[in-house]
C-alpha cells in the first residue's frame, strides 16, 4: 500500500499545499517564497528520501512566520495520514549529523504523543529572509501536528546556516529511520496495540 498523502490547507494567512510520500527517492518540487526555507524543505525531502511538493502563497508582505508555522502544520498532518495506523514502522529513529563545525541530534517516537525538546543557539536574527527564530516554530508545529516526541539539540556549531541545515537533514534522517517497515514487527509496535 502507497504511503502518501495530499493535505491543502488554506487560511487569512497562507495557502498550502503539500504532497508526500513517505517511501520516495528524495524528489522535490518546493516553493514557499522563502528562498532558505525552500532550500531546506529540499534537504529535509533529499536526505529523508521522501518525494516532497509543497506550494505556499502566505502573508510574506507582513512577514514569514505565517508562511513557516503553517507549513510545519501541514507538514505535520501530511505526515500522520501517509503513515495511517503505523503499522509495522519501526516507529524510532535518531540522527547525529555533522556539517562543519556543527553537530546536530534529533531524536524521535512516533508515539502519536505530541512534544518538542528543542536547544539551539541561533545568534544571527536571520539566514537569507528566514528568520531564525522561526526554527522552533516550524519544528513545534511538524511536532504536534504529525503526533510525535521530537527532540533536537545543537551538541556544536556557531554558524546559523550550518546550525539550521543541520537541523533539517538530522530531523531527515530520522525520520526515515522511524518511519520504515521491519519485517520483523507485526502490527503495531506498541504495547497498548495503538499509536495514537
Amino acid at each position: 500500500m502507497s504511503r502518501t498523502s495530499q493535505v491543502n490547507r488554506k487560511t487569512s494567512e497562507t495557502d498550502i499545499s503539500i504532497t508526500l510520500d513517505i517511501d520516495g527517492t528524495g524528489i522535490s518540487e518546493v516553493d514557499t517564497g522563502i528562498g532558505f526555507f525552500d532550500h531546506m524543505l529540499n534537504s529535509f525531502a533529499k536526505h529523508g528520501l521522501f518525494n516532497l511538493r509543497v506550494k505556499v502563497t502566505g502573508d510574506l508582505h507582513i512577514d514569514s512566520h505565517h508562511t513557516i508555522e503553517d507549513t510545519g502544520i501541514a507538514l505535520g498532518t501530511a505526515v500522520r495520514e501517509a503513515l495511517g495506523d503505523k503499522e509495522s514502522i519501526r516507529r524510532y529513529g535518531s540522527c547525529i549529523l555533522p556539517m562543519d563545525e556543527t553537530l546536530m541530534l534529533c531524536s524521535l517516537d512516533l508515539s502519536g504523543r505530541p512534544y518538542l525538546g528543542y536547544e539551539a543557539s541561533l545568534l544571527a536574527p536571520a539566514v537569507g529572509d528566514f528568520d531564525t527564530e522561526m526554527l522552533k516554530e516550524f519544528f513545534y508545529a511538524v511536532t504536534y501536528s504529525a503526533g510525535m516526541n521530537l527532540h533536537i539539540r545543537q551538541l556544536s556549531g556557531e554558524n546559523c546556516h550550518h546550525i539550521i541545515e543541520a537541523a533539517f537533514k538530522s530531523f531527515a534522517r530520522a525520520l526515515d529511520d522511524a518511519t520504515r517497515k521491519d519485517d520483523r514487527i507485526t502490527g503495531i509496535p506498541s504495547t497498548k496495540g495503538i499509536l495514537l
